[in-house]
């Protein structure tokens, strides 16, 4: 725009700085040690006669030709700058090994994970294989601090060039570079200017984004197969993704029905899969744009890419068209803004640091629009792409790229989802690509479909949500609790079956002590659909009494003595019992008129002792006991209001406690 610096070679300082974006990785490489995290691998396979001498120097004429891929990061204090060095002390070299058809894929995938020491090489290596006698493999290592995805054409190009050249025996007539990448890094805080200055475009621009990025989530929820370590070991892996010709029309159809571009659609999509899979309404996602902000830097190599962090708004319930728009407007005012570098935005919002995960967004989405091109090297079948290096930058990071047939027409999209193992199971990786798949083809079909409506399971998948993880029938006992209890005494008689303050009770002794009381509470009218409350504390006592109950039919409603005088006078105002079993010092205040059975009472222990102690008949009980009857009544604590009392049946209890021992295996002699 009017005003802008101008990118021209200028004459540089002693110590020339790093790119705001150098600085970064320098610094995670002194705290994180070398690693293959950020390296950039390109992988070209050479079918015919190589001249092998050729490419070696040609090799020599590239790290010439860019300064970039012939430096070195010193440090002075505190800070980093960078240190160009000639020709010759870089002494940059193709190193050459054997292979074989068996072993090549594991020698490049070794070699693409090689560790740079930014303080002491050059950040370039190079490879080549002999897999055969006309086949061979040259890998190309560029670390990220003195390039980018777009850097690995003209670094492609210019090697062709070079190779060609010295194939004829001279040098590569290529054109002299209008700029190296120390130019750019000075440009790029004159571009900016001063942040102090509100006028400057750094100032104006920090402050967007400041605003952009205000409350945004610290962390994805992304559905983890582990919990996130404290340290990302950045190790990663990637899954293969493919859309067919007929997605890959719908997609262009539609974003050119919205205004939007190929990408925002992607993103749009991207963004709902997530929220689909609970990571709420307000998904940030990272995208790198190439950050070539002037015709001269086209042909350089160099660390130019910038990333933004785009924001999808998923809240609402929108359809996939209205999803599209929020994302075009989003996106379009990012890119007004793509000045300022990522690393700066870190910097000046400073986010929750972890070194677990990747501050401002865990998921990243690229579109690869700049692929290296199609190569003539004489004498030779050349197919070059990039390669992979096992390292994952990103939680989740999603590369695609257009395909077209010959006549333009959409013959795919294709690329791959990059995750981190330290979270991921490449499992759950592969189904989240069938996800995606079903998803787009869904909102596609409708995009006035709201996103929340698409179905992103496969028929498989949906039948073990609806029907496998539902299917909880088991086969219960059909007895009630009282038979169950007497089974288990018929078992096991002269095993302890309660212990409290010092006493011990076989399951004999509770049984026939709960039989004698269960007569007695007959005589009183106890019987099914009748409820007993019990009002004692903790002790052996209060087992027998609730199991008496449950053995005339009746259901038992339990009363804390040390609740408050109202709450027990509700309790029974409300369940109705026809009597309450207490002792006399239980301190426990009853309504007048309220018939009480002391247990303690001389009189109820000689009643006690001249009743029969064997097991009870259905023809002694007002009805027969079946699952059906209230077993107990339990009453809320109130605190939301008045307490509630809620009836449990036989069948409930039984169900429950069957549950349990099947889940905690309590075994025969359990209490």
């Amino acid at each position: 725009g009017a005003g802008r610096a101008v990118l021209r070679a200028v004459e540089r300082p002693e110590l020339v700085p790093v790119s705001f974006a150098q600085r970064r990785l320098w610094f995670l490489g002194r705290l994180e040690g070398p690693s293959a995290t950020y390296n950039i691998p390109l992988v070209v396979r050479l079918r015919g006669a190589l001249d092998v001498a050729a490419l070696n120097t040609a090799f020599t004429d590239v790290v010439g030709r860019h300064e970039s891929l012939r430096t070195v990061f010193g440090e002075a204090d505190g800070q980093p700058y960078q240190r160009v060095l000639g020709v010759e002390e870089a002494a940059a070299a193709v190193e050459l090994r054997k292979s074989d058809r068996e072993r090549i894929s594991a020698d490049v995938e070794s070699v693409s994970a090689y560790a740079f020491d930014l303080e002491s090489e050059i950040p370039l290596r190079a490879w080549l294989f002999e897999v055969d006698a006309d086949d061979s493999v040259l890998v190309a290592v560029v670390h990220h601090i003195a390039g980018d995805g777009w850097s690995l054409g003209p670094l492609a190009r210019d090697l062709a060039v070079a190779y060609a050249a010295r194939c004829e025996g001279v040098a590569p007539g290529w054109e002299p570079l209008p700029v190296q990448y120390a130019d750019y890094t000075l440009w790029q805080r004159e571009l900016l200017g001063d942040e102090d200055d509100p006028t400057s475009t750094g100032a104006a621009q920090v402050e967007f984004w400041r605003d952009e990025l205000a409350a945004i989530p610290q962390e994805l929820a992304l559905p983890f197969d582990r919990t996130r370590p404290l340290v990302a070991s950045h190790a990663g892996d990637v899954v293969e993704l493919a859309f067919d010709e007929r997605v890959h029309r719908g997609v262009l159809g539609l974003a050119r029905e919205r205004g939007a571009s190929v990408f925002m659609v992607m993103q749009a999509a991207v963004a709902a899969l997530l929220s689909r899979l609970g990571a709420g309404e307000d998904i940030p996602i990272g995208s790198p744009v190439a950050g070539r902000l002037d015709e001269a830097l086209d042909d350089l190599v160099g660390f130019f890419v910038n990333t933004l962090v785009l924001r999808t708004d998923v809240s609402g319930d929108p359809s996939f068209a209205d999803l599209v728009e929020r994302v075009r407007e989003t996106d379009l005012r990012a890119f007004g803004a793509q000045d300022v570098p990522f690393e700066r935005l870190v910097e000046v919002l400073n986010p929750v640091r972890s070194m677990g995960r990747h501050p401002l967004f865990q998921v990243a989405l690229a579109f690869q629009n700049a692929p290296v091109s199609d190569l003539v090297m004489p004498g030779l079948e050349v197919e070059a792409g990039p390669g992979g290096t096992g390292a994952a930058k990103f939680d989740l990071s999603f590369n695609l790229a257009e395909s077209f047939t010959g006549s333009g027409e959409p013959a795919g999209i294709s690329g791959g989802i990059e995750f981190a193992t330290d979270v991921f199971d490449r499992s759950t990786i592969e189904r989240m690509a069938g996800w995606l798949t079903r998803l787009l083809e869904q909102v596609l079909a409708d995009p006035q479909r709201p996103v929340s409506r698409a179905r992103i399971l496969e028929d498989t998948e949906l039948d073990q949500v609806l029907k496998g993880w539902n299917d909880t029938h088991r086969a219960t006992p059909g007895a009630v609790l009282p038979v169950l209890f007497e089974a288990q005494v018929a078992r096991t008689p002269d095993a302890v079956a309660v212990v409290c303050d010092g006493v011990e009770l076989s399951y004999r002794e509770v049984n026939e002590r709960a039989n004698r009381l269960a007569r007695l509470l007959i005589e009183h009218g106890a019987g099914p659909e009748r409820f007993v409350a019990v009002a004692l504390p903790r002790s052996a006592d209060l087992v027998i009494t609730l199991l008496a109950v449950l053995k005339t039919g009746a259901a038992y409603v339990p009363i804390d003595p040390d609740y408050p005088a109202d709450r027990i006078a509700y309790i029974l105002d409300d369940a109705d019992p026809m009597a309450v079993i207490t002792v006399g010092d239980s301190g426990v205040e009853l309504p007048s008129g309220t018939v009480r059975i002391l247990l303690d009472d001389p009189a109820t222990q000689q009643a006690l002792g001249v009743r029969a102690a064997e097991d009870l008949r259905d023809d002694e009980r007002r009805a027969p006991l079946h699952a059906g009857a209230p077993a107990y009544v339990i009453f809320t604590s109130g605190s939301t209001g008045r307490p509630k009392g809620v009836v449990v049946e036989h069948r409930s209890v039984v169900n429950l406690l069957a549950w349990a021992d099947r889940r905690f295996e309590f075994g025969q002699l359990a209490r």
